[in-house]
């Protein structure tokens, strides 16, 4: 239900201590503007210690703060829908910016606290030995593989990205022993992906992941890196999952590079370099 969780702490403000029912009269005075708040600022504003606000988190299901800030995000009334659910249609710009920043902010800090991290050693892993890259992904999924294409091909193998389904199913049939396809899919349920990536895992290649716990694309994968946040792609834009799936690009570029060592770092610095005669100068500026 829409304000579930505000009706549930409103029915045990009287049954908390002193201490959490300071939290909560904070959360339940604005509770947009608390989706917004760190752990530190809550507690300040109520008054009370970072512990006692994990343990009112605690206390209604969550995690801890990050996890009890999306939850109460998604408490709140419905949103505007196609669009996002942490914004009401009559909301000033400084209200839509401020729960938008506060939403992704929360979900990247769920996400760090969630991540898999052997499963990232297992990417870039895979990632390393890798004879090409193909990256595919659709809609806003699609824009994450063409960031990923933008980082990857600064390691001296192909790397290309694709966003058609149709390029994607006839690069997959094509691919060979040695080959990675990292396919992202926030949902993981888009059936031309699912089947995509079986193609792709038939004709000897790699199949990576970056898609939803258990998903039909998670079941068709050599290895995912999953992701698991609470944002409705059915209802609303994608805007949190597609953060988290570009942090997770950059960790696994990131993984990639370390393990190239420092003597790739002159490979890196000529394609820098490269761009010198591209750009204005910086102005300096003298007192």
């Amino acid at each position: 239900m829409a304000h579930d969780l505000l009706d549930r702490i409103r029915e045990r403000l009287e049954d908390l201590n002193r201490s959490e029912r300071k939290v909560a009269n904070v959360i339940l005075e604005d509770p947009a503007a608390a989706t917004s708040l760190s752990i530190a600022s809550l507690a300040q504003a109520a008054s009370v210690s970072e512990p006692t606000v994990n343990r009112f988190c605690r206390n209604f299901g969550a995690k801890g703060f990050p996890d009890f800030k999306i939850k109460l995000a998604q408490s709140l009334a419905g949103g505007t829908p196609y669009v996002t659910r942490a914004v009401e249609p009559g909301d000033s710009a400084t209200q839509y910016t401020h729960k938008i920043f506060g939403a992704t902010i929360a979900a990247l800090d769920e996400a760090q606290r969630e991540v898999d991290m052997a499963a990232i050693e297992r990417m870039v892993d895979y990632l390393t030995q890798a004879k090409q890259v193909h990256f595919f992904g659709l809609g806003a999924s699609g824009a994450v593989a063409q960031d990923a294409q933008h980082k990857f091909f600064r390691f001296n193998l192909p790397v290309m990205a694709y966003v058609d389904v149709l390029m994607q199913r006839m690069v997959a049939a094509a691919c060979h022993t040695g080959d990675v396809v990292v396919v992202i899919s926030y949902t993981g349920r888009t059936r031309e992906l699912v089947d995509i990536a079986r193609v792709a895992r038939e004709a000897g290649a790699v199949v990576l992941g970056i898609t939803a716990p258990n998903s039909p694309l998670s079941h068709e994968c050599t290895a995912t890196l999953e992701v698991a946040t609470p944002e409705d792609t059915d209802h609303y834009m994608p805007m949190t999952s597609r953060m988290i799936q570009l942090t997770l690009i950059d960790a696994l570029a990131t993984g990639v590079t370390l393990r190239r060592g420092e003597d790739f770092l002159p490979h890196l610095k000529k394609i820098k370099d490269s761009l010198r005669d591209t750009r204005f100068p910086i102005e300096k500026t003298g007192k």
